[in-house]
């Protein structure tokens, strides 16, 4: 276990560094930031530490539900961890790279927002994030991604279904890079592919609990659990102190010269909200990619052979003049039966689950804001009709696309309620008309506080955002320390 720090322990203290949070774009900063300069650093953590062995015994990441910590006009579920390592305990450890042109949507296809940062920016910080965690991955994949140095590790075993599409599809039919092991470390074991990836078994996908315990462990760093921080006090420029109360409803006050935001993508604005920093951005666009599931009846091909749960990613539907009117689609090839399996005798394995998702424009009527008590509120209405087209039009390309597979029949599924992703709401920029921080993710006016974290993404990939929250944090720190 971490050790922690007592509130009252520390309560008046200055320290160099105060991070709020402690999941990707928190953890990946600190790592960096700790690599570079010898610092005094505060890490305040909202949840506590529950071990690998806990959420094992429990059947749960965090003894906190999410639900719990906001409140919304919308049955729609927000997923994240309230608890030391954040998204790191509940992620499913799928880690593609964001497609060079989602950091362009605007330039190149008049809709949407750029990044003020750009994928040859990130490349190198995405190449030192999937050494941090051990990725494995195709190499055939920098035809689309282009990349400096190889992954870490070999890629998983592809299914058999993904194994002709591949053949069929060498430009666009990759394998799905993970931090799900595919060849045993020293902290983790291999995949078992037992599709429980959000309380891995075995500890195969990289986690806080097996991959950055050293970093909390520092004797430079403390980590108080249990610490709600509540607001920001700041002035000329520059913030001076953060409160928090404790898990007695107490409230303490600390001073820094450096200040990290890294809550998540609700919780972050909810804070900036209570500073009174509500500037015209701050908690707009919240969103994530948009999801729907769909079944795959196959003649005479085996499915679920694979190494790991997501075994194929296809990138068809992708990139094109197409994204001016309608959205990107990601296809991914699953070899998990979401849906059980065939009732036919004999071909109980020839189905193939889909999973396809949309990227999503950045809507301000989707947005955070305070509830009567000060705390998070959603206000959601829904998907844009770019992310709605862009899922319409891949469901009329899906059969064209699977040409390579001896395809019986095709089942809509339905729409997945979530691919629990919280983004978008303290969007990075070039200026402050537009935006809440900066390319280096410095906030535009209260230039020592830095928000980290998926929150800060300006556009909805297709792709898994964990992976990129991380290669900005890594930026962000290499250009701070």
């Amino acid at each position: 276990m971490v050790p922690d720090t007592r509130a009252q322990q520390i309560a008046g203290e200055h320290y160099d560094l105060v991070v709020i949070g402690s999941g990707f774009g928190s953890a990946f900063f600190l790592h960096e930031f700790s690599r570079r300069r010898k610092a005094r650093v505060l890490v305040l953590e909202w949840g506590r530490h529950n071990t690998h062995d806990w959420q094992l015994e429990h059947g749960s990441n965090s003894n906190v539900q999410e639900d719990s910590t906001y409140s919304s006009n919308s049955s729609k579920p927000w997923v994240y961890t309230i608890g030391l390592g954040g998204g790191t305990n509940c992620w499913f450890a799928q880690t593609p790279r964001f497609h060079p042109n989602d950091f362009r949507l605007k330039s190149l296809y008049g809709i949407g927002l750029d990044w003020p940062v750009s994928y040859d920016d990130l490349e190198p910080f995405y190449c030192t994030a999937e050494a941090i965690m051990s990725i494995s991955g195709d190499p055939d994949m920098a035809a689309v991604m282009p990349r400096s140095r190889p992954f870490p590790q070999p890629p998983h075993r592809m299914s058999a279904p993904d194994r002709m599409m591949k053949a069929a599809q060498p430009g666009q039919h990759f394998v799905m890079p993970t931090a799900r092991a595919r060849i045993a470390t020293e902290q983790r074991s291999a995949c078992c592919a037992s599709f429980r990836c959000s309380l891995c078994p075995v500890d195969a996908k990289f986690t806080a609990n097996n991959g950055l315990m050293h970093l909390f462990e520092h004797p430079n760093v403390a980590v108080c659990l249990n610490s709600e921080v509540r607001r920001l006090e700041y002035a000329g420029g520059s913030v001076r102190s953060v409160t928090f109360v404790n898990e007695d409803d107490k409230e303490f006050q600390i001073t820094a010269d450096l200040f990290v935001l890294g809550a998540n993508a609700i919780q972050s604005p909810a804070i900036m909200l209570r500073s009174d920093l509500d500037g015209e951005c701050v908690g707009r666009g919240l969103h994530e990619s948009f999801g729907w599931g769909f079944e795959t009846y196959l003649d005479g091909i085996d499915n679920f052979d694979g190494s790991t749960i997501t075994t194929g990613l296809n990138f068809g539907l992708y990139d094109g003049p197409h994204r001016s009117d309608h959205a990107a689609a990601l296809v991914h090839f699953e070899n998990r039966w979401f849906y059980g399996m065939r009732p036919e005798r004999g071909r109980l394995r020839q189905a193939l689950p889909l999973i396809v998702v949309t990227e999503d424009l950045l809507k301000p009527e989707n947005h955070v804001t305070l509830d009567e008590n000060e705390n998070a509120r959603v206000v959601y209405a829904g998907p844009s009709d770019y992310a709605v087209e862009g899922m319409v039009q891949a469901k009329q390309r899906l059969g064209e696309l699977l040409r390579p597979l001896p395809v019986q029949e095709i089942f809509d599924r339905g729409q997945r309620e979530t691919e629990a992703h919280v983004q978008g709401t303290l969007r990075m920029g070039r200026d402050a008309t537009g935006s809440v921080v900066d390319r280096d993710m410095i906030h535009h006016k209260l230039r020592n506080l830095v928000v980290v974290g998926t929150s800060t993404f300006p556009s909805c990939s297709c792709a898994n955002p964990s992976l990129t929250a991380a290669a900005l944090s890594l930026r962000a720190a290499s250009r701070i320390a």
